[in-house]
């Protein structure tokens, strides 16, 4: 197999996982608005938390991969791409909402910068082994929720301990298989690339 390799050290391929097959003008772009699409298609994952406004969904998972794959500044890219668009009329926000959600729109603040994060650790190396990915998605997650319970706080004047147990709380077991997930599959990613490039294949 035959792969134009974005950037290389030593012979293994280095910067995140969607630079290991070349970089142009047009991969980025699609890259971008795939990335947008993917989290819109895991929102639609949707299952409500009684009392609180905020559904347990597959969009974080989507955004930190999505972010970990692409790097930060794609990562970060397609998901203000998400945001905005949702914003303005695309439903593809949880439950194929669209509008700007006045109570959740801390999430999706967050859902850019956590995207970003995540990018600028996987390209440090953070998604490389399964401990490092578990510390990428640890950190994303608690990015997201940084931005977005005290949103929901302020938005809805329910208080910060009150939106702590509507707004974290119930999402964190799934935030656990989340990352258990994600450090199984994206260190195996990287597994098979270098198995690639150290039989021979080359990049």
């Amino acid at each position: 197999m035959t792969y134009s390799v974005y950037g290389m050290t030593a012979g293994r391929p280095t910067g995140v996982l969607a630079d290991v097959w070349g970089r142009s003008l047009v991969r980025d772009v699609v890259l971008t608005v795939g990335a947008a699409a993917a989290v819109g298609l895991a929102a639609q994952i949707s299952l409500p938390v009684p009392g609180s406004p905020v559904p347990i969904t597959g969009q974080t998972f989507a955004v930190l991969l999505a972010g970990a794959t692409l790097g930060a500044t794609r990562g970060a890219a397609g998901m203000l791409l998400y945001v905005v668009a949702g914003a303005l009329g695309v439903p593809w926000f949880a439950d194929g909402a669209s509008g700007w959600p006045s109570a959740t729109a801390g999430y999706l603040i967050g859902f850019v910068l956590a995207a970003a994060l995540a990018g600028q650790l996987a390209a440090l190396g953070g998604d490389r082994r399964p401990v490092h990915t578990v510390g990428l998605m640890a950190a994303g997650n608690g990015l997201i929720y940084l931005v977005g319970v005290p949103w929901l706080a302020f938005s809805t004047g329910i208080g910060l301990t009150t939106a702590l147990s509507l707004g974290l709380t119930p999402y964190l077991l799934g935030d656990v298989l989340k990352t258990l997930l994600a450090a199984a599959l994206l260190p195996g990613v990287w597994a098979l690339i270098h198995r690639h490039v150290d039989t021979g294949d080359r990049y």
